[in-house]
């Protein structure tokens, strides 16, 4: 039987088979649905837990010496394996088969593994648990869902979040599920019951670096181009998350394209209602195309798809959106970005 992250909590509140595989390398996700697993097993009088290491073959000679003997107390056990590879090799594959075979009512098994290719789905022991119990492959979050995801959370933790707060947040931890997680019960508690925005997710960065942050953008609308690179240029020396800097960045784009399309500052917070209709004066001479393939470009070198310095392209980004041709970086403006920082 195949479940999934979403089919667990409903399979288990119905029943409980006798052996569950978790594989996959989203830590967050597996350990999840183990600790799900072992809940429901305690509730069915599971009340010992035995957990063995598989890391070299003669590791299953006391997984075998332990699940043949009768508990002390002639309790149930539930027997947790964590193999720290998807082949166990012959002695592991024969070990697990047996113990899926013996229909031990008093023993459940939770075999914990990385994930497995196709190859290694196709052995003996993943279709024996397969057939006797239930299998959940865990996979990562695509990027196209993280913000999905980070909202349904949000929701499980009693967070209001906006929508521009939670892209914040899936650009600062795409890849990393487990971190997201640590972000939203942070903000739980930053955020005082109240509803989360962009500028509660950027106050949860440490304080030396934060209201730069929050001003980055604000001194780009207005167009100080040279204020902004030697803030953009302390941001980076003081280690500021490449990905923060950015999202303020784009944020600013986005805001100054949603007022050039009404024709007027959006309604926002007095300070940057001025600095939008300022840069609404020069929105005319930019190019918003090429703005957006700059931020694209700094957006794939921070994830490292392309080759470069995200820092130094988010500079021609600064200067193009103060209304500057690039060329008003002068050829030694990047070095002494990255001087800055280094």
């Amino acid at each position: 039987m195949k479940l999934t992250s979403d089919s667990l909590a409903t399979h288990l509140a119905q029943r409980l088979l006798p052996a569950y595989l978790i594989s996959g390398d989203e830590p967050l996700l597996s350990g999840e649905a183990a600790d799900a697993v072992r809940a429901r097993a305690r509730a069915a009088g599971f009340s010992e837990r035995e957990v063995h290491f598989i890391e070299r073959a003669s590791d299953w000679d006391e997984v075998r010496a332990s699940t043949g003997n009768l508990s002390l107390f002639g309790s149930r056990r539930l027997v947790e394996i964590r193999l720290s590879s998807a082949r166990p090799g012959a002695a592991g594959n024969a070990a697990l088969v047996a113990l899926l075979e013996a229909h031990d009512p008093d023993l459940l098994l939770l075999v914990m593994a990385p994930r497995l290719d196709r190859e290694a789905q196709g052995a003996d022991w993943v279709r024996a648990v397969d057939t006797h119990g239930a299998w959940l492959a865990v996979w990562p979050v695509d990027p196209a869902r993280l913000v999905e995801w980070l909202r349904g959370r949000s929701r499980k933790l009693g967070l209001e979040a906006s929508a521009e707060a939670l892209e914040l947040l899936a650009a600062r931890t795409e890849g990393n599920l487990l971190a997201a997680h640590q972000e939203l019960s942070k903000l739980v508690w930053l955020s005082g019951g109240g509803a989360v925005t962009a500028d509660t997710v950027l106050a949860s960065v440490a304080d030396s670096a934060r209201f730069d942050v929050f001003q980055l953008g604000e001194t780009v609308l207005l167009g100080e181009t040279t204020r902004a690179l030697r803030m953009l240029a302390g941001l980076r020396a003081e280690g500021t998350e490449a990905t923060l800097a950015l999202w303020a960045l784009t944020r600013a784009l986005r805001d100054l394209w949603a007022a050039r399309a009404a024709g007027a500052a959006p309604p926002t917070w007095q300070r940057r209602n001025a600095a939008l209709a300022k840069a609404l004066q020069r929105a005319p001479r930019l190019s918003f195309a090429a703005l957006a393939q700059r931020a694209a470009q700094a957006d794939r070198m921070i994830k490292g798809r392309v080759t470069g310095d995200a820092w130094n392209e988010m500079a021609l980004l600064v200067a193009e959106l103060c209304g500057q041709p690039v060329s008003c970086l002068n050829a030694a403006a990047p070095a002494r970005l990255s001087a800055r920082a280094s």
